[in-house]
């Protein structure tokens, strides 16, 4: 029923009567809307999404295995850099994850039931985003975040910024960790977690900032969010899907490669 030349969509819907639903009524608003299919828990949705890199996800946010939200955080993490980021659009009977979703770039934010004139809306806002940023742009703008989050580990930095000591809240104490006891370094929120293999400590300031302070050849990004000191990583294992994952000396738990820096760990 869709034509072969329109954008491509994919469904992630666990009430297959909804879905269904869903379904009909993008077909009758958007006839050249093509569907790769329709996902019924938050594993399928990633998978489907790498798989058939879609133009859009319709996402439920409660969902088995992972919530919509998850969904679109995972699947932008592991989107490939040289293709166009997908829009989002989060259709859910609840109101309170909107700021959430918007935090996540969501291109609409829909409330169940859906009906024929939001629908609209939607479609309208879809089509204007598409022709807005031709996919020349859209590879362009994936290119440009690629190299500002390399920038992170890359930034230059003056002599006298560089520290060797990070000061590092835990609790009501500040820990003084030496730089090169990091293990890695993650981004939550506003802080930046320090973890080294005697445990864990916040600082209150960005990865890019403490990145910048640190000043260090020795952190390699592998995540949008993750430094890793190189000299406390093990191996490398890559997974069924194509996905690593690092064992690090000092850390119980593995460290994920995010798509866009698993060349980094390829076989030479």
């Amino acid at each position: 029923m869709n034509t072969a030349t329109g954008p491509l969509a994919l469904l992630a819907e666990d009430e297959p009567v909804l879905a269904r639903t869903l379904s009909r009524l993008l077909a009758q608003a958007w006839p050249e809307l093509r569907l790769a299919g329709v996902a019924e828990d938050g594993m399928s949705a990633v998978e489907l999404a790498l798989e058939h890199l879609p133009d859009i996800l319709f996402l439920d946010i409660q969902m088995p295995g992972r919530t919509g939200l998850e969904v679109a955080e995972v699947v932008t993490d592991d989107w490939p850099e040289n293709r166009p980021a997908p829009l989002l659009v989060f259709v859910t009977a609840y109101d309170e994850y909107a700021i959430a979703a918007f935090e996540r770039a969501a291109a609409d934010y829909v409330l169940k039931p859906v009906t024929p004139e939001r629908l609209d809306k939607t479609v309208a806002r879809l089509r204007e985003r598409l022709a807005a940023r031709g996919l020349t742009v859209q590879a362009g703008d994936a290119a440009a975040q690629l190299r500002y989050v390399q920038s992170i580990s890359l930034a230059p930095v003056g002599d006298g910024e560089r520290i060797k000591v990070i000061r590092a809240g835990v609790g009501n104490t500040v820990r003084m960790i030496p730089v090169a006891e990091v293990v890695c370094l993650e981004a939550t929120d506003k802080y930046v977690n320090v973890i080294t293999a005697a445990g864990e400590a916040l600082v209150r300031m960005s990865l890019r900032e403490l990145a910048m302070r640190i000043g260090s050849s020795d952190f390699l990004q592998v995540h949008r969010s993750v430094l890793v000191n190189t000299n406390h990583i093990v191996s490398a294992t890559r997974d069924e899907f194509g996905h690593y994952s690092l064992a690090v000396r000092g850390l119980q738990r593995p460290v994920k490669v995010s798509r866009a820096f698993a060349h980094l760990f390829r076989p030479m």
